[in-house]
């Protein structure tokens, strides 16, 4: 059994246990989280695909923590002119347990 979820901007494929990092929730380390953005859920043959989202399923999680990921760093340099320009940032994660996918 599986589901696909779709969290901030980002679309995972979640089974009961799994860990994923997502983009920043606002909700509170160790508080439990419904998300109810799923595209897809599938069940030996019984496979059910949203329009955009499926009313019947809900996916819950456990907020584990709030974390940064590796830093991403971009360069933009322009040839003789004598200009680059370096940046970067680290995106803020929500590290998500799944506990149950309710149907």
């Amino acid at each position: 059994m599986f589901a696909i979820v779709k969290v901030g901007s980002s679309q995972f494929k979640v089974q009961e246990g799994d860990t994923i990092s997502a983009s920043r929730l606002t909700q509170e380390k160790g508080k439990e989280v419904t998300l109810d953005k799923v595209l897809m859920f599938a069940k030996g043959s019984d496979v059910r695909i949203g329009q955009p989202y499926l009313k019947d399923v809900k996916v819950k999680a456990k907020v584990l923590d709030h974390k940064s990921d590796k830093k991403v760093v971009a360069v933009k340099y322009r040839r003789r002119k004598d200009s680059a320009t370096k940046t970067g940032h680290r995106t803020q994660l929500t590290v998500l347990n799944i506990t149950k996918i309710a149907v």
